[in-house]
């Protein structure tokens, strides 16, 4: 077919690594094999919630919801987050219910935007980030986070923003790394927000999954609330990342932007899970409490069985995902490695050069996710007790200057678009 049937932002990047892993591993092992790259749990959700999903179902809750969500789900979102922040939320005009964080983030970002608009984004990255500036027009910019400790350089941060910025990416606890951010970092990053008049568009979807230090919404810090948009869901929570609920809270003007957009994107998320998700943000405090402690129980499991098989394991202060390094197997990079696992091992992880702006940032490193059961854990354990030390022909092809304003993602590593 002709290129011009196709668009030029879409030449720009590829399919997500992460889901493609999926594929692969259910191709190639698909009654044995061990999925740890894509973060979805393998055990059932709470069945107080799955009970009002059905119950909704039956009760012929199955037409459209008013685009931007239901008044009790918002109403429940805005009680949770009042709670944790200190002060109200107005749900009518301050929160929008979308199908997931990932279209709640695109929501936002297409809503505010403009073509040639800068937008900082830390890297690793979720690799979602880069392809939603890129389909707003907006061109990324990245501050590396340095391992062990996944720091930034406050100076290259300051100098990322530039008269052109109009928002950062903020994702804490975050994906990949398990980084949470400090208040400390939290409050520099404000103060460069009010600088340069900037939004902050924060992913907040592993919230409750913090075991070292704390988590703090950006929105709360002084003078954040008028330029923040705070983006959470069910996913992760709850164990239900196929409800697709997602949420953005924001001022009303920029709540208003959203939901023109979300409406044209999907009309509306799903009715009757938007009634089960409103019982499921009324469940108390144990609930939360019990997940954590689910959650660092895996951590704590498979982080010392990653350092026993040969890897570098960076152990997460939040979210679900072990960021190691790989150097001692040997191999020439993250790609081979990763492709050698999902084939003769019957193990997916995601290659690391998927959350950088060059392959070369993450040629060394893999990301395991554990919301599974102990017992795909334990399986797991068993598994990279095979894991050989040798080496493959390279996979990534050289890649030359990046002007961190194009990205290509996909199984090859993320490679730098900019033309010579």
């Amino acid at each position: 077919m002709s290129p011009l049937y196709t668009s030029r932002k879409v030449e720009r990047f590829t399919e997500s690594v992460i889901r493609e892993m999926t594929r692969l591993i259910n191709q190639f092992h698909p009654d044995d094999g061990v999925n740890l790259a894509q973060g979805f749990p393998d055990f059932a959700a709470p069945r107080e919630i799955k009970e009002a999903a059905c119950a909704a179902i039956l009760d012929d809750v199955n037409q459209y919801a008013i685009t931007w969500g239901t008044a009790p789900l918002r109403n429940a979102i805005a009680r949770k987050t009042a709670q944790a922040w200190g002060r109200a939320i107005d749900p009518e005009r301050e929160i929008t219910v979308c199908c997931g964080a990932t279209e709640t983030m695109i929501a936002s970002i297409m809503a505010t935007l403009n073509p040639d608009d800068e937008v900082v984004i830390f890297s690793p990255f979720y690799e979602n980030y880069g392809p939603d500036c890129i389909l707003a027009g907006a061109r990324p910019r990245f501050v590396p986070l340095r391992a062990p400790d996944w720091t930034f350089d406050p100076d290259e941060l300051a100098a990322a923003f530039t008269p052109r910025t109009r928002g950062i990416i903020v994702n804490t606890p975050h994906n990949p790394t398990g980084k949470v951010f400090s208040r400390q970092e939290l409050e520099l990053i404000a103060s460069l927000c009010i600088r340069h008049d900037a939004l902050a568009f924060t992913d907040e979807i592993y919230e409750h999954m913090v075991y070292d230090g704390e988590h703090i919404s950006l929105a709360t810090l002084e003078g954040m609330a008028e330029r923040t948009i705070t983006i959470s869901g069910l996913s992760k929570t709850f164990s239900v990342t196929g409800w697709r609920l997602g949420y953005a809270i924001a001022p009303p003007a920029i709540s208003d932007a959203i939901r023109k957009v979300h409406d044209f994107l999907t009309v509306g998320a799903p009715h009757p899970l938007q009634a089960a998700a409103a019982v499921a943000l009324a469940l108390g405090d144990d609930y939360y409490a019990s997940l954590l402690s689910d959650y660092r129980a895996r951590r704590d499991y498979l982080v010392p069985r990653l350092a026993a098989a040969g890897f570098v394991p960076y152990q997460p202060a939040g979210a679900y995902y072990v960021m190691t390094d790989i150097s001692n197997f040997g191999f020439p990079d993250d790609v081979a490695f990763t492709r050698y696992l999902v084939k003769e091992i019957g193990l997916a992880v995601v290659p690391g050069s998927s959350f950088f702006p060059s392959p070369a940032e993450g040629a060394s490193f893999v990301r395991f996710a554990f919301p599974k059961k102990m017992s795909t854990l334990e399986r797991a354990a068993g598994l990279l007790a095979r894991i050989e030390r040798r080496c493959l022909p390279p996979t990534i092809p050289s890649v030359v200057r990046c002007t961190n304003t194009d990205i290509r993602v996909g199984i090859g590593g993320a490679r730098c678009c900019a033309k010579e």
